[in-house]
């Protein structure tokens, strides 16, 4: 049986099935009523019990489905369960299904055996730079013409994506962001192309270590996919070649001049020598770097990764460059701010982690450090050994910046470090206002936090908007 057939087959027994989706969080609802449409007879389950909660799951009933709250046990007679990513295996509902013999699948896992046969999908997965790389792939094959759309983490859940719209159809090519939680939970999933943009220390609490971390990134390189790999990654060039097909192309990525097979850069030029006719003797054009905003070593880097997805699927190398053109990036991903005094400010409190943090601070000469938050048990010491010539001094905020500072004494002992103790309503000001106090001209007020926010914040996007609000009135003042 072929896997076309396999599908249609799961879509056909959804009718009157019994089927529980665990958590009514983002993914939950569009994957409920994706399988009410489908027939099937649908329970949510959430330990949450409350108001936006309820308020969700009156809309659900409304439409047909069951929903529990307050209680995370395997509803009887329950036939599949659709998990949001974030639950672990050894959640109670989840070990009940598997004791018992009942698949558990992920939202990505449905959109796939839901989606129609003739579309496309670019898969992107990697610990930092999903949804910048996402965007930018997104913007190329629109301008290459496509009837494309980005989704995963960007805005569009997968499973609306892959579902008839207004106009009756579905998109036909998608650029596919994937968590390390959502590949997980998917078994049969198979893009035409994939890339692992590189792993560093992250979630290894909920994989248990960085290998298995690691691995579950891998899941990506299916049998057949294209396989773009990060030359600079070791990661990404060891998952491309352990858990890829080796009978399918293997497409390299490098900031350095690219070899046959590879996209790279050359003085100022992206160009490609995977996609020409000759590639050990011809490159072809793609963009400069003035077309990359911004020009950090780690988004050119992000271009080129989705470059290669898009001439994958037969984009243009003018509707790369084209992409680029029209690419606005996410808020809060290394974003200037404002100059002020002869120093810029810039917000990239998408820098949740060590790996993104070293990526920021190496795009600048002379960093003022705003830094600090929920480390999660990432290792700091490599990022600080790395860091520490680029430093005029470090702000430090955060329940865990006496780890950072600890770093800093070992390993940069000369840099400055100020500590800001303030609750979360005045502690951003007061850290903006010290880091003034120790920028010269010609420097950088980075904040490049290398941890979580959810210690002082209610998300990184707000952590970031205080950093604006404070560049903002400094530059008022």
């Amino acid at each position: 049986m072929t896997a076309n057939e396999d599908d249609r087959n799961f879509v056909t027994g959804l009718d009157n099935r019994e089927v529980c989706v665990a958590g009514l969080g983002v993914s939950g609802p569009p994957v409920a009523r994706a399988l009410l449409r489908r027939g099937a007879r649908v329970t949510v389950v959430d330990g949450r019990d409350d108001e936006a909660a309820r308020r969700g799951a009156e809309e659900l009933r409304a439409e047909g489905a069951k929903v529990v709250l307050g209680d995370n046990g395997l509803p009887a007679g329950t036939g599949l369960v659709v998990t949001s990513p974030g639950w672990r295996p050894d959640a109670p509902l989840l070990a009940a299904a598997a004791r018992t013999g009942i698949e558990v699948i992920g939202d990505v896992e449905l959109a796939w055996r839901l989606k129609p046969a003739e579309q496309t999908w670019l898969a992107i997965t990697g610990t930092n730079g999903k949804t910048t790389t996402v965007r930018m792939l997104e913007a190329m094959l629109r301008a290459d013409g496509r009837d494309a759309v980005a989704v995963g983490n960007v805005g569009t859940p997968i499973i609306d994506a892959v579902l008839p719209g207004d106009h009756g159809r579905s998109p036909g090519i998608l650029a596919v962001e994937l968590s390390s939680f959502q590949l997980h939970w998917s078994s049969s999933l198979r893009p035409h192309a994939a890339a692992v943009l590189n792993v560093a220390p992250d979630h290894l609490d909920w994989h248990g270590g960085l290998e298995p971390y690691a691995e579950t990134k891998g899941r990506v390189y299916a049998a057949g996919a294209v396989r773009v790999v990060n030359c600079a990654d070791p990661w990404s060039v060891r998952l491309a070649d352990a858990c890829g097909d080796p009978s399918a192309p293997r497409i390299g990525f490098t900031l350095d001049t690219p070899g046959p097979g590879e996209l790279g850069v050359v003085e100022d030029l992206l160009v490609d020598r995977a996609f020409v006719e000759d590639p050990r003797n011809r490159a072809e054009e793609l963009a400069s770097l003035d077309d990359v905003v911004p020009a950090a070593p780690h988004n050119v880097a992000n271009a080129l990764a989705a470059a290669a997805l898009a001439r994958s699927a037969g984009a243009s190398s003018g509707s790369v460059r084209a992409g680029l053109a029209a690419f606005a990036p996410e808020p809060h991903r290394i974003s200037h701010v404002a100059t002020v005094d002869g120093v810029d400010y810039v917000d990239d409190s998408k820098a949740t982690n060590p790996h993104a943090a070293t990526a920021s601070l190496a795009s600048y000469r002379s960093v003022v450090w705003v830094a600090g938050g929920l480390l999660k048990g990432a290792e700091v010491e490599d990022l600080v050994r790395t860091a520490g010539p680029r430093l005029r001094a470090a702000v430090l905020l955060g329940r865990d910046r006496e780890r950072l500072r600890a770093a800093l004494g070992d390993h940069a002992p000369e840099v400055p470090v100020v500590d800001i103790e303030s609750t979360a309503e005045t502690a951003m000001a007061e850290a903006v206002t010290a880091a003034a106090g120790m920028a010269r001209p010609g420097d950088t007020v980075l904040l490049a936090p290398a941890a979580a926010s959810m210690d002082m914040f209610a998300d990184y996007n707000v952590r970031g908007d205080r950093f604006v609000e404070a560049v903002r009135a400094l530059q008022a003042s």
